[in-house]
């Protein structure tokens, strides 16, 4: 039956254009119906099939629906069309008698081997195109990179646009075809002056094509030697990695030493602003390494919970972490759970639902992870959430994904989920942080405060719960010096140097220290007896631009030191004593 059909693509554009009195539209289809009927051998093609609904629909005239359903039940013509199953269903399923005239085909989307065998189908047409050469390990590679990084597209076509964008990258690589194009138009050129001027009678044009004669025989020469040299590049697996990661964002290019090594040592750089905490660092640390070099299981996020007191560094690290990974901390996508903690702001994590007030906004975590799917997501104070969060979170940890309120699904795949808690943390142990047995029984105490809180499903998906020790006096002196340093360069913007001795340190630190609360009262002790003070003198005028300050302490309290070795004070002491700055009260003091 088909031996000898021949396929129309029907153009509706066409069709309806230029239509201008009521009735033409009507002919114009009724004579491709008659010419259709007429050869008996033809299939015509309708692309975006959802648009004959409405197509010439006007008051009174028929729409090209109308006018194809008697031809179609009689079997007088034969149509193939094509649309979305969204398309379907919202126009041609509506009308019952036009749907029943065609025969439903649902057009999966191909294997990724059957991919592989399309992609070498047109390979052809693309080396031509871009002037590249591409081997079936990159075909490979771009069906199997697009399949697991690109999850709002389908195969074949985001596999097509991969290998199209990547040769097109590798074209403009190759400078030596700009200039074989500039040398070949030079000499079509040549070419055309050479026979204008044989043509002519005249010796002096006899003269001129026998120079651009020469000028022919060296271009060609000159062409010949570039094509000579000129290889077509070949495509590489590196374009296609480098493709996806620049849609994506996702790193999948392969390792350079540089980042192997800034990877290898990613613990001792963390550690530059995140003291002590061993255990924790090194278990981000690794998870970054497995996701990096891609050994781990498909589809699930890196997963932890961090526990332990407040001002121990939980935050921080996740902060330290976004800064290394993405080379700003605002990359970081946070969520405070405290804004989750009612059944209806739950919805805000995917968006509301159809019929409520937002439905046409975004959610607010989906929407970010949609947008950058390569990210560390940071949900604090998880004990805090509605029992409904971790319901969510249970799909997105088991399964990597999550659908939102628009029916969009959102790969988790690529993200790094840290929680925070303060569970479990008010035991009192005096050996937290000093000696082993101490630390063993308080994490014993707080996982099975975890276990109460949280529900065994959750923390069954998660990679690991960290217990995060209460810092040390030594560990506690190494965030004073990185707290002071900010403020020394803070000061330096202003064109001010500023430098503490040790009995300085040991004051704030003194001052700072209190192992329930951690490291955060050392900042505020910074503030109220430094930062404070060194913004009075500098509104005072006492200090300025280009001075150098030496910040001391005494039984007194905070002194600050100019280079001339005098005290800083309010400027009304003539004999050059300052104020010193103790337990919050100004008291006057010698400058000895």
């Amino acid at each position: 039956k088909l031996f000898n059909t021949e396929m129309y693509l029907l153009d509706m554009t066409a069709i309806v254009a230029g239509t201008q009195f009521r009735g033409q539209f009507e002919s114009r289809m009724k004579g491709i119906i008659e010419e259709a009927k007429a050869l008996g051998n033809v299939i015509l093609v309708i692309d975006e099939l959802h648009n004959i609904i409405g197509a010439g629909e006007a008051e009174g005239a028929m729409n090209a629906a109308n006018i194809l359903k008697p031809a179609l039940s009689r079997g007088e013509i034969q149509i193939i069309g094509a649309t979305t199953l969204s398309e379907y269903r919202k126009h041609i399923e509506k009308d019952s008698a036009l749907e029943r005239r065609f025969q439903p085909v649902l057009v999966e989307e191909p294997s990724v081997s059957e991919t592989i065998e399309i992609l070498k189908g047109v390979r052809g047409y693309y080396e031509e195109f871009h002037k590249v050469r591409i081997p079936d390990e990159v075909i490979e590679a771009a069906v199997r990179m697009s399949e697991r990084y690109i999850t709002d597209r389908f195969l074949p076509d985001k596999a097509i646009d991969i290998i199209d964008e990547a040769g097109s990258r590798a074209n403009l690589r190759n400078v030596t075809l700009v200039e074989l194009e500039e040398l070949r138009s030079e000499l079509k050129k040549v070419q055309e002056e050479k026979e204008n001027a044989i043509s002519a009678d005249s010796i002096e044009d006899y003269q001129k094509a026998a120079d651009l004669k020469v000028r022919e025989c060296k271009l060609i020469q000159q062409i010949e030697e570039l094509e000579r040299k000129n290889r077509e590049p070949v495509l590489t697996v590196d374009d296609v990695a480098h493709v996806i990661e620049s849609w994506t964002r996702i790193p999948v290019q392969r390792l350079t030493e540089v980042e192997a090594e800034k990877l290898l040592n990613l613990e001792e750089r963390l550690h530059r602003r995140v003291i002590g905490q061993h255990e924790a660092v090194g278990s981000v640390a690794k998870a970054i390494r497995r996701h990096r070099a891609g050994f781990r299981k498909k589809k699930k996020p890196a997963s932890f919970i961090f526990v332990g007191p407040t001002g121990v560094g939980k935050t921080e690290l996740v902060r330290a972490l976004a800064a290394e990974l993405f080379e700003t901390e605002d990359a970081l996508i946070r969520l405070d759970m405290s804004e989750y903690m009612e059944k209806h702001s739950v919805s805000k994590l995917i968006g509301s639902p159809p019929g409520y007030v937002g439905y046409d906004d975004a959610g607010q975590l989906t929407e970010k992870v949609r947008r950058k799917p390569f990210s560390v997501i940071l949900l604090d104070e998880i004990e805090k959430a509605h029992p409904d969060v971790f319901n969510m979170l249970l799909q997105i940890l088991e399964d990597g994904r999550l659908t939102d309120s628009h029916g969009r699904v959102v790969n988790f795949e690529n993200t790094i989920i840290i929680m925070t808690s303060n569970a479990g943390t008010s035991f009192k142990s005096a050996g937290v942080g000093f000696n082993r047995d101490g630390y063993v029984d308080m994490k014993k105490k707080i996982m099975d405060v975890i276990k109460e809180t949280f529900r065994p499903e959750f923390l069954n998906r998660l990679d690991e719960v960290i217990v995060f020790t209460e810092l040390s006096r030594d560990e506690l002196m190494q965030i004073t010096d990185l707290m002071l340093a900010e403020v020394t360069a803070e000061a330096e913007h202003k064109g001010i140097r500023i430098s503490y001795t040790d009995r300085a340190r040991e004051f704030v630190l003194e001052k700072g220290y209190d192992p329930k609360y951690g490291a955060r009262p050392l900042r505020r002790t910074i503030q109220r007896y430094i930062e404070d003070e060194l913004t009075e003198q500098f509104f005072v005028g006492s200090i300025k631009p280009g001075d150098t300050i030496t910040v001391d302490a005494d039984e007194n309290g905070i002194r600050f030191v100019n280079t001339s070795g005098a005290l800083l004070g309010d400027g009304s002491h003539a004999d050059g004593s300052g104020m010193l700055l103790t337990d919050g009260s100004h008291e006057e003091g010698s400058d000895n």
